[in-house]
């Protein structure tokens, strides 16, 4: 079984450590998008590499791009920031571009074989919606993951 991964909008660093300390940002009424299979740092960051068309080396340096908070030995999963300009590019992009991104980004080495566009696209478009709500209310983006 692999690793589950709760994809988070929270106002700040601390309310998201109150989350993941409440049981998890779903049982703390955060908007919560759970995804298997697509980790918040090489997966996720080189889908952000194809979305934005910065390179990966470069999307790793960002402020904020998987930024450990708290004890990653909690029990309650290992809490990591997403990084802004991520959090921006989806809740601008389009459609389309999630489509044009979803194809190469399905053949990365990290993805099993069975990784569909279409999933990624789903995935996109439902981390997008929360993304355009996170950037208009000022809050930012986070991810637990349980291991």
């Amino acid at each position: 079984m692999g690793n589950i991964y709760d994809y988070f909008s929270a106002p700040d660093d601390e309310a998201a450590l109150a989350a993941q300390e409440r049981g998890g940002p779903e049982e703390a009424g955060l908007p919560t998008l759970s995804a298997k299979g697509i980790d918040p740092c090489v997966e996720l960051g080189k889908g952000q590499s194809l979305l934005t068309g910065l390179a990966y080396d470069d999307v790793v340096k960002l402020p904020r791009f998987a930024d450990l908070l708290g004890d990653p030995e909690g029990a309650n999963g290992i809490l990591v920031t997403l990084a802004d300009e991520l959090r921006d590019a989806l809740a601008t992009a389009t459609p389309e571009l999630f489509r044009q991104v979803a194809e190469p980004w399905s053949r990365i080495e990290e993805f099993p074989p069975g990784m569909y566009p279409e999933d990624l696209v789903a995935f996109l478009t439902e981390l997008a919606e929360m993304a355009v709500r996170a950037r208009s209310e000022g809050h930012r983006l986070y991810c637990v993951i349980f291991v």
